[in-house]
């Protein structure tokens, strides 16, 4: 791994987010679903167009409550983002769900998308007061492996949910990190 200066940022409004910033995490999510990652858009290529509206969405649903973008940036340029969201629903409001976890290809296997991992369990865990946080993986593209490696743990398959084209079809992965 090579270390890397990163600053790491969470926005908890619409209005933290500028115009700019929105087109950067857009062209973020364009080149990671274009280069195959698993990051909500299971039919690459995509543009910035699907994304830009997307990401327009995130932003609108910004709240410190129950949803909260972290961004990373080094030597100033957006190098990969991640939603967490919570439900208010007073049964479920002790844990949260990870979204949308991405770094540019450009900045892979510098050790970021492991430190933008452990940043959102701070996050989640000193913020917004969470005990535990959930994310579903894609099968099949090593996801499991990297979670497991910082502590997550499967906790459930859909088997087959994810169909990606003829003839594959891909296992969901459910996956858990608690404590926090």
């Amino acid at each position: 791994m090579i270390e890397t200066t990163a600053q790491f940022v969470q926005l908890t409004a619409p209005e933290q987010v500028s115009g700019p910033l929105v087109e950067e995490l857009a062209s973020c999510w364009v080149e990671v679903t274009n280069a195959g990652g698993a990051a909500g858009f299971p039919f690459p290529p995509v543009d910035l167009a699907q994304t830009v509206s997307a990401v327009e969405a995130i932003v609108e649903a910004l709240a410190p409550e129950t949803s909260r973008l972290l961004v990373v940036h080094v030597e100033g340029e957006l190098a990969g983002w991640l939603n967490v969201r919570r439900d208010p629903f007073e049964l479920v409001r002790h844990w949260g769900t990870v979204h949308h976890v991405q770094t540019r290809p450009a900045v892979r296997g510098r050790g970021l998308g492991m430190r933008l991992m452990r940043e959102v369990r701070t996050l989640a865990s000193k913020e917004m007061g969470l005990e535990q946080l959930h994310l579903a993986a894609r099968a099949g593209v090593g996801l499991e492996e990297f979670y497991g490696r910082l502590g997550w743990k499967e906790i459930g398959r859909w088997p087959g949910a994810l169909r990606l084209g003829p003839d594959d079809d891909r296992d969901e992965v459910l996956m858990l990190l608690s404590p926090l």
